[in-house]
């Protein structure tokens, strides 16, 4: 049981850190056209309170991956997508804290008067930490998935086999 505990919450995390950075990857070109000013206002309107429901997810999807990846070390099969995913989904949020927290943190200050000569610097990491982020979790969820399929797969074997 805690197993499928673990293994749904963390499917769930995931998905919803995944459905976030989709959005982010399918505004970025849109997003590279806007002038510094309509930027800033999308940045600092569009995303309020993204990272209150998005932040934890992100962080529950590491601590769940990693702890799946404990509870079933023993499968060979199961364990290494998951220790893949656990992985993937730790540089993501490296990736995070290294690229999108200090612009985060840096244009929550700004206003249109006080946007700095740099800001496309900055827009531009922002917007690269968030593809980065996708390209790595896109094969974290779909290594969660390959897992549990592989999981049922051994189940569906050893109950035919005692049958």
């Amino acid at each position: 049981m805690p197993v499928r505990i673990v293994r749904w919450s963390g499917l769930i995390a995931t998905a919803v850190t995944l459905g976030a950075l989709t959005a982010h990857v399918l505004e970025l070109p849109n997003k590279f056209t806007l002038d510094g000013p309509l930027w800033l206002a999308v940045q600092q309107q569009l995303y309020r309170g993204w990272g209150l429901f998005i932040g934890p997810c992100e962080v529950a999807a590491v601590l769940c991956s990693w702890a799946l990846a404990f509870l079933v070390r023993q499968n060979r099969a199961v364990f290494r997508p998951t220790l893949l995913a656990a992985f993937f989904l730790t540089g993501a949020l490296v990736v995070f804290f290294i690229l999108n927290a200090p612009v985060n943190a840096a244009f929550a200050a700004w206003t249109p008067a006080t946007l700095p000569p740099d800001w496309p610097d900055y827009r531009l990491r922002w917007e690269m930490g968030h593809a980065l982020s996708f390209v790595l979790v896109l094969p974290a969820f779909i290594a969660l998935l390959r897992s549990l399929f592989l999981e049922a797969i051994n189940r569906a074997l050893q109950a035919s086999s005692r049958s």
